[in-house]
């Protein structure tokens, strides 16, 4: 007895480390829209482009991607933002908006509460149909903002907080955009980014038959595809831009809230095009959008033993000692922070068949070589073990014959499909939808498409409108849309049953029913048959409330004889350009101050202006240089410490930094009242020597 409850133990224990995020088993075909007939002029557009923070909590909250409920926020690197695009018709009589928000993935409740507040401010302007949400897939950002169980586990329940900053975030970017619209003109582009890049599974992509790969030079997918807007006088409005890989060059043991690669890439154009101001400010709005990132990897060096330093390229990224969990990969700097920067750098400059219930495999539980998982499972099991199959018929329920037959040669470890309490764990009304601007058809899928799943894809729907007469349509896949399905792996690659096969939920077939879907929506738009395809059936809303198991904020506190904001550890009194100013100060629990203002700055470095006699701000919490580290201590107490890594060209003179702040006190009737506070560290210089 005493064996079988201590297996019991650890299978929970393994389910909050194991469990992330998955995909549909009724698919709705009805979302589609067709903007603008290709034949038309293309610089007869109205065109408007927004951004708004969306951060959210920065501490105690679990960042959403590597489904690690052990990795909680603890500070910022760099702030999240929603970037918004509106395209219309110069009659405003048909529009489409498109954002790309620096969020893990967009949840099904985040798209219904968007939905339903512009519905409440636009009518019926913004829609289901003509309005497409995409997030980048960083792993960084907090999490905690869905509506299905699974999706619990790992977020430690539903974390208001977080859902409320993302969805007012989205909005307030379309808002945005909406009022800011001009008449403009388009532009395509592409090109090819290098050393960015590995298939992080090649012995799965290597199942495709070989004359499929032969058509490609690559086993990942190099093309990016922009789209700028400008406006009629030339000046640059934004752009958006869609490449293949994940934001994962911050690794799974990173605390600090930011956007990852992606978000970087971002940051730099718009400090490019946006001169003079502070990150987050200025009209340029530049997004770089997920696409088929579902097997490729920003860490170009691939995956090695930690422990060894030998190669674990194997099909099972596992390692002669230590197995599973030694093996990694990272690159191609010499941390997190560098390599982010690397990736980012070259984004940046390269500007109906039979699907089943949802179920993850044995393989999804040993992770990537990104982000490994626990217990030293291994990818590419296609058996399963006894022993954790009666741990989990015991605790979960036992798969039906039907869900074990259908997701062959996958072995069930969750049977998530078959799970309804305390409500379903995956959605099983998913949106698939294509909006099409002149020549450009932008295909949101709502999931991970590996490469070749990807090509095929966007082959199928570019065949599509050929044979209907709409010829030399760019399409480009829009990842991580509307609502979260994790991975979409082929046929064959499917049968490897590595991590993104195993994440595959609705069995081998999921990617031909997502092709006969698209290619559907392809043709009522080619023909002109938009207005005959049903609606299909709406999404739950679920009366959800505030479960969390995230603890409660409580009074902040303050050392004997000091006050918030007072300096712990002072800064140096000079300092030269590539070295780290670092300042320690008496903190608060950042969450108050994510409860009190949407967009709140936790620090300033502020350079001495002698003509002026005034203290200038240089940089904020949005910027790349700075890092905020929040320290829980006891009884409530708290630090935060702030450090600037002065870039080159920084200019030489006197500077000091800041830190914003709230905490909550309470009063003697038992009531809690939330206070602002600040500090601010001694001057120090910067030299040229």
């Amino acid at each position: 007895m005493s064996s079988r409850i201590q297996a019991c133990n650890l299978f929970k224990k393994a389910v909050l480390h194991l469990l992330s995020s998955i995909l549909l088993s009724r698919v709705s075909s009805n979302l589609l829209f067709l903007l603008i007939d290709s034949s038309k002029e293309t610089e007869n557009y109205l065109l408007g482009v927004g951004r708004a923070d969306c951060t959210g909590p920065v501490a105690e909250i679990p960042l959403m991607g590597y489904a690690n409920p052990d990795q909680v926020g603890g500070g910022l690197l760099m702030r999240l933002y929603s970037r918004a695009f509106i395209v219309a018709d110069v009659d405003d009589s048909r529009r489409v908006v498109f954002v790309s928000a620096d969020i893990g993935m967009v949840s099904q409740r985040v798209r219904l509460e968007v939905l339903k507040k512009l519905k409440s401010k636009y009518g019926e302007m913004y829609r289901q149909d003509n309005v497409i949400l995409s997030g980048t897939h960083t792993h960084s950002g907090p999490g905690g903002y869905f509506q299905y169980t699974l999706f619990w586990i790992t977020s430690k329940g539903l974390i208001r907080q977080s859902l409320n900053a993302i969805v007012n975030g989205i909005v307030k970017s379309i808002d945005i955009a909406h009022q800011n619209m001009k008449r403009g003109r388009l532009f395509i582009n592409r090109g090819t980014v290098e050393n960015s890049q590995i298939n992080r599974s090649p012995f799965s992509y290597l199942e495709n038959p070989p004359s499929e790969r032969k058509r490609y030079s690559s086993n990942t997918d190099k093309e990016m595809v922009m789209l700028k807007m400008v406006d009629m006088n030339g000046e640059d409005l934004g752009l958006i831009s869609w490449f293949a890989v994940h934001p994962v060059s911050m690794n799974n043991t990173n605390r600090l809230v930011n956007s990852d690669n992606m978000g970087y890439a971002s940051y730099l154009f718009e400090q490019e095009k946006n001169k003079g101001m502070l990150p987050g400010e200025g009209s340029f709005v530049a997004a770089f959008a997920s696409s088929n990132l579902g097997d490729v990897s920003p860490n170009t060096k691939g995956p090695f033993c930690v422990n060894t330093g030998e190669s674990c390229n194997n099909p099972q990224s596992t390692c002669p000692v230590g197995g599973a969990t030694m093996c990694m990969a990272m690159g191609p700097g010499n941390d997190m922070f560098d390599s982010t920067r690397i990736i980012g750098q070259n984004i940046y400059m390269k500007a109906r068949v039979k699907t089943c219930k949802p179920a993850l495999g044995y393989s999804f539980a040993a992770g990537t070589i990104d982000g490994v998982g626990a217990f030293n499972f291994t990818q590419g099991s296609v058996d399963g073990d006894p022993f954790w199959d009666e741990i989990r018929d015991q605790l979960l329920g036992e798969p039906s014959n039907e869900t074990k037959a259908c997701h062959k040669p996958k072995p069930i470890l969750f049977s998530t499909g078959e799970m309804s309490r305390p409500r379903p764990w995956h959605p099983d009304i998913v949106d698939v939808q294509i909006v099409a601007i002149g020549s450009l058809a932008i295909i949101a899928v709502p999931g991970e498409f590996t490469t070749m799943s990807g090509r095929r894809l966007r082959e199928a729907v570019k065949k599509e409108f050929d044979s209907h007469g709409t010829r030399r349509m760019d399409v480009v896949i829009a990842g991580l849309c509307n609502v979260y399905t994790h991975y979409i792996a082929t046929y064959e690659e499917y049968q490897a049953q590595r991590y993104e096969a195993a994440s595959t939920i609705y069995g081998p077939h999921t990617l031909s029913a997502y092709i006969q879907l698209y290619r559907g929506l392809a043709k009522a738009i080619a023909t002109n048959r938009v207005q005959d395809l049903p609606r299909g059936p709406e999404p739950p809303f679920f009366n959800i409330g505030n479960l969390t198991l995230v603890p409660a904020l409580t009074a902040d506190r303050v050392p004997t004889n000091k006050t918030f904001g007072d300096v712990l550890k002072e800064v140096r009194k000079q300092y030269r350009v590539r070295e780290v100013a670092e300042v320690t100060f008496v903190g608060a629990n950042p969450r108050s101050s994510t409860e009190n203002v949407t967009e709140h700055n936790f620090l300033t470095v502020e350079r001495y202006t002698r003509t002026s006699e005034r203290w200038d701000v240089v940089e904020n919490d949005a910027s790349w240089d700075t890092r905020f580290y929040w320290t829980k201590g006891l009884f409530g107490r708290s630090n935060v410490t702030i450090e600037w890594h002065i870039p080159p060209g920084t200019e030489p003179g006197v500077y000091r930094i800041r830190y914003f702040g709230h905490y909550k006190k309470k009063l003697v009737n038992n009531h809690v009242i939330t206070l602002p506070f600040e500090g601010t560290s001694s001057v120090f210089e910067i030299t040229v020597l």
